[in-house]
């Protein structure tokens, strides 16, 4: 029994997320039929990835909506998988801006929620544009950070994680900033009870789904 409620778990995720997992499987067992190692192990390493999310945000009492967890997961597949292994981010220029991008939205998304929940869903602990300053600035840190774990790793290990160097770097920071942007102000109008397309319609539906995180959300 106890094996059957993982399985179960799993097929009860979204189509798109159950397609990206039978692609990472068919490749993983490709590659091991051609002994190519590296391929076997980079989609291996993203299929857990893909399911680290899941496994945190279960023990921490959150229900992902649908478009989170589809957007996670896709984010993780294309930025590691399509990126690293079958070398992405150099066949097409505007990849790395896409993922940068989309990664930014993501965390500013994520970074108001975070804060959001802090205040138990109060929208007048403190002024709008204040949550959504913080969920700018968690999104921009996060991106700093990872430009700062490509340097290092370039440093160490010898790699290209950063391309064409410092050109490359501010090139991926401006498009962090205005992804945060979009993300911060998603948040912004959200409290302000305004719409913003699907981006309002994302926090809109974290939150009713998880109203035991937002004890004074109004009714």
């Amino acid at each position: 029994m106890w094996m059957q409620r993982p399985w179960k778990a799993l097929r009860a995720k979204p189509l798109a997320v159950q397609l990206i997992w039978l692609v990472l499987l068919v490749e993983f067992c490709l590659a091991l039929w051609e002994r190519q190692w590296p391929l076997a192990g980079v989609a291996a390493i993203t299929f857990v990835l893909t399911l680290l999310p899941m496994v945190i945000v279960n023990r921490m009492d959150i229900r992902l909506p649908t478009a989170f967890l589809v957007g996670i997961t896709l984010f993780i597949f294309a930025t590691i998988f399509l990126g690293e292994a079958f070398d992405f981010y150099n066949r097409y220029w505007w990849w790395d801006l896409v993922m940068h991008g989309g990664s930014a939205i993501g965390f500013g998304l994520l970074g108001f929620l975070f804060v959001f929940m802090l205040f138990e869903g109060d929208r007048y602990a403190a002024p709008a544009w204040a949550l959504a300053l913080i969920a700018f600035s968690f999104a921009v840190t996060i991106g700093a950070l990872w430009e700062i774990f490509e340097f290092g790793m370039d440093q160490l290990f010898g790699m290209n994680m950063q391309k064409s160097g410092l050109i490359d770097t501010m090139y991926d920071l401006i498009v962090d900033v205005v992804g945060a942007s979009i993300g911060a102000l998603a948040g912004y109008l959200y409290l302000k009870g305004r719409s913003m397309g699907g981006f309002t319609g994302v926090l809109h539906d974290f939150v009713d789904r998880n109203r035991q995180h937002f004890g004074k959300r109004p009714r």
